[in-house]
């Protein structure tokens, strides 16, 4: 019996060896998908951060277009009138008719853009006063002039210039009756009483229909004149709108199809260019190392013809001695 438990070897029938191989495989699996994940998440991560930076460049791209080619749709600016009041006469005391200096020039920059058409008009807040009624049909006059003080167009010219180029531009309050003035007081009595409306009548003049800047001499400055002394105004504002046509037409009523298509556009075109270079990229290596095999042929080929050279040079040497030596 001794002699039995002496010839049993100790391991013989214990399950260890096979745990331990079953958790060294299960290691290097474990192991094994680790690094395979790991490189999915380096590659996905890699590729979402080439995809962000193309789509915002993409985005820089057509933001900086927009904003380079688009200009301002609309312009308004409110209007303050003046009187020359340096009469010589002592009945009078309003010596020239109200003129308004108006800048059109925003933090050293042209309003108006060049080549682009421009649709400019006048807003007048006046009174439906008695004087207002009386005074009837009057005009008003639009000069622009350049930085230089040089006078770049008009709207009231004379009838010597081109018809095209000549127009007057007239305004009026609208008429009402004795009759319809007093239902319309008593009718809104309660807003007169209390300040919530006024007796006024908002006029639009239009002064340029199609004003086209010139790039020679741009405007930066108006001049408006309303040609009558006796004139009562509350307020008055200037608007200029951009009458856009094609491309510009469709960037300004359709911005969010002309943002994805021009974003779409730069990202393909941005994605080509990277694909087209990396492709480049792996030809460059694929190429490299047989130029670096064919350079070190040839540079141990060259070495052997030395070494050969250099062995023909021994051995044909010592026939070459002189019979001095």
């Amino acid at each position: 019996m001794m002699g039995k438990d002496s010839d049993m070897r100790p391991g013989d029938g214990d399950p260890s060896p096979l745990i331990v191989g079953a958790l060294l495989g299960l290691k290097d699996a474990v192991v094994t998908w680790i690094s395979r994940a790991r490189q999915i998440v380096i590659r996905g991560f890699a590729l979402f951060s080439i995809v962000f930076l193309l789509l915002w460049i993409a985005a820089f791209l057509y933001g900086s277009f927009y904003y380079s080619y688009m200009p301002k749709a609309v312009f308004s600016t409110p209007v303050h009138y003046h009187y020359r009041t340096d009469c010589e006469s002592p009945a009078s005391f309003l010596c020239s008719y109200p003129v308004a200096n108006i800048s059109l020039m925003r933090n050293s920059k042209h309003v108006l853009t060049f080549g682009q058409a421009y649709q400019m008009s006048l807003q007048l807040d006046m009174p439906d006063s008695p004087t207002n009624q009386e005074l009837g049909m009057f005009m008003i006059k639009t000069t622009c002039f350049s930085r230089e003080g040089g006078q770049v167009a008009s709207s009231a010219r004379s009838a010597r210039q081109l018809l095209f180029a000549s127009s007057s531009r007239f305004s009026m309050l609208r008429y009402r009756s004795e009759l319809l003035r007093s239902l319309g007081t008593l009718l809104f009595f309660p807003a007169f009483l209390t300040g919530v409306s006024e007796q006024k009548q908002m006029l639009e003049v239009e002064l340029f229909s199609d004003y086209t800047d010139d790039p020679y001499l741009p405007s930066a400055s108006a001049i408006i004149e309303i040609l009558s002394s006796k004139v009562q105004i509350y307020s008055s504002q200037l608007y200029v709108h951009a009458h856009f046509t094609g491309i510009r037409y469709l960037l300004f009523n359709f911005p969010l199809l002309s943002a994805v298509v021009g974003i779409s556009s730069n990202f393909f075109f941005l994605s080509l260019l990277f694909v087209l270079s990396y492709v480049k990229l792996l030809f460059k290596e694929d190429w490299a190392p047989v130029q670096l095999r064919t350079d070190g042929g040839q540079n141990n080929h060259q070495e052997d013809e030395s070494d050969a050279a250099e062995g023909t040079a021994e051995m044909v040497g010592p026939f070459l001695m002189t019979p001095q030596n």
